[in-house]
């Protein structure tokens, strides 16, 4: 009996954090935070099991609403929002937790929209879901959008960049699942005292291939409890980003400017880099999303990082040419990180790329005029959209007072790709353990 009540209980926290996703529009790794925060004291079994289903959910939705449309004589854009997530939910169950007995899925379907007060549709919930468990074997799509689901407008244009074999790779690779990567600042404590450390509180630690000061997490149960997160040795970061830092190559003394720096990774791990020399001011929009890196710096304690609210559209006299290194990690479509984030596919579409072109190059052209004569500026982003990318490189090559330089030798051996000498890196899921990423490195000229 008590089992049962747990797993209704986990049932329900899913189905409102599905809903604030899948039909408000809200960012699922901000909802899913949020639950697991409120729901701390709940056993780390049922967490995981919380956190499954809902990023399972939200990855498979397109595929999971191929199943409903030839199982359900209602379409899915017809049914009650309630009974959609109900179902949508259920499904990912049925079909990818080999664990959930079919039985209890379908049961606990029906609970829920009982406890949704929509006990005139059980019959349809239930008979919907027993369907799909005894056809479940014939589900089979070929065209990559369901079989991956991916929008096909995304992969549209990814085949206009990539060979197909590349496209289907990168589709296949966001479905995988994602660990939790953590950078580690050496500055404040060794690798060999951090790795004791989370594997004291049951963490699984590996270093990850790229880059042997990032690690990879594996059986964490709540980041915040972990002594190393709460002294500020670990920094919650993927390699990718963690690069930015490598390439940025700040020297003591250094004045550098981060315009967009929410949540603060890559600034604070410029600032460990510089030693306690320098500044590093951070900027971001908002005060709420300075304040995240306010969250950060108070961990890591750092004294030479300062936090602005400042719009990086708008432009700031008091530092024309008085930065030695100027960061500009700019808002993107985010497709290269669709496996940690994937409802980002489904909110993207090609108008708002084409905006998101014009903002970058609004803000680059003010971020350019902060960069004294020989300082750097460091492009980057966490997509694999060659207009945001590449394009944008040209496009500061072309309009800006800048030449690109070589980051060859600068990410490592495992790390090789021709463009390094160039001045950049598109970095492709399928071909790295990390996330979509871009980085570009230009010099002032005289």
């Amino acid at each position: 009996m008590e089992t049962s009540v747990l797993i209704r209980s986990s049932r329900e926290i899913i189905l409102d954090i599905l809903i604030e996703i899948l039909e408000k529009g809200s960012y699922s790794h901000v909802v899913l935070r949020q639950a697991l925060e409120k729901y701390q004291y709940l056993e780390k079994q049922e967490r995981a099991f919380i956190t499954r289903v809902s990023e399972g959910t939200v990855e498979y939705c397109l595929t999971i609403d191929a199943v409903l449309e030839q199982c359900s004589k209602v379409p899915v854009k017809k049914m009650k929002p309630v009974i959609r997530t109900i179902l949508r939910m259920s499904v990912y169950q049925l079909l990818w937790m080999d664990r959930v007995p079919d039985s209890a899925v379908c049961n606990e379907a029906v609970k829920l929209a009982m406890g949704r007060h929509f006990q005139g549709l059980k019959g349809f919930v239930n008979g919907v879901l027993r369907r799909i468990a005894r056809e479940k074997e014939t589900f089979r799509f070929e065209d990559w959008s369901r079989k991956y689901s991916m929008p096909a407008w995304i992969i549209d244009l990814w085949k206009e960049q990539y060979p197909a074999g590349r496209v289907e790779a990168i589709l296949g690779s966001f479905l995988t699942r994602r660990p939790v990567t953590v950078r580690c600042s050496t500055g404040l404590a060794s690798m060999e005292e951090i790795t004791e450390s989370l594997k004291a509180q049951g963490v699984q630690v590996t270093a990850s291939s790229l880059w042997p000061r990032m690690l990879i997490l594996k059986q964490l149960d709540y980041l915040e409890k972990l002594e190393a997160f709460r002294r500020g040795w670990i920094q919650v970061q993927d390699v990718s980003s963690g690069f930015v830092g490598v390439v940025a190559d700040p020297q003591p003394g250094d004045r550098v400017l981060d315009v967009c720096g929410a949540p603060g990774g890559k600034s604070l791990h410029v600032a460990e880099l510089l030693k306690g020399t320098g500044l590093v001011v951070v900027r971001d929009i908002s005060e709420s999303k300075t304040g995240l890196v306010q969250e950060n710096l108070d961990r890591a304690g750092y004294t030479n990082v300062r936090t602005q609210v400042w719009d990086a559209r708008e432009a700031d006299p008091s530092w024309y040419q008085k930065a030695d290194i100027v960061l500009a990690d700019l808002p993107c479509s985010g497709l290269g990180v669709i496996g940690r984030k994937p409802d980002i596919k489904y909110k993207a579409d090609p108008g708002k790329i084409k905006e998101l072109v014009r903002l970058q190059q609004q803000i680059l052209t003010v971020a350019g005029q902060y960069v004294k004569p020989g300082g750097k500026l460091v492009y980057s982003t966490c997509t694999i959209s060659r207009e945001e990318n590449e394009g944008q490189r040209e496009w500061i090559l072309a309009h800006l007072p800048f030449s690109s330089i070589s980051i060859e030798g600068r990410l490592g051996a495992a790390v090789q790709e021709d463009t390094l000498k160039d001045g950049y890196v598109q970095l492709l899921p399928d071909r790295y353990p990390c996330d979509g990423f871009f980085i570009a490195a230009f010099r002032r000229n005289p």
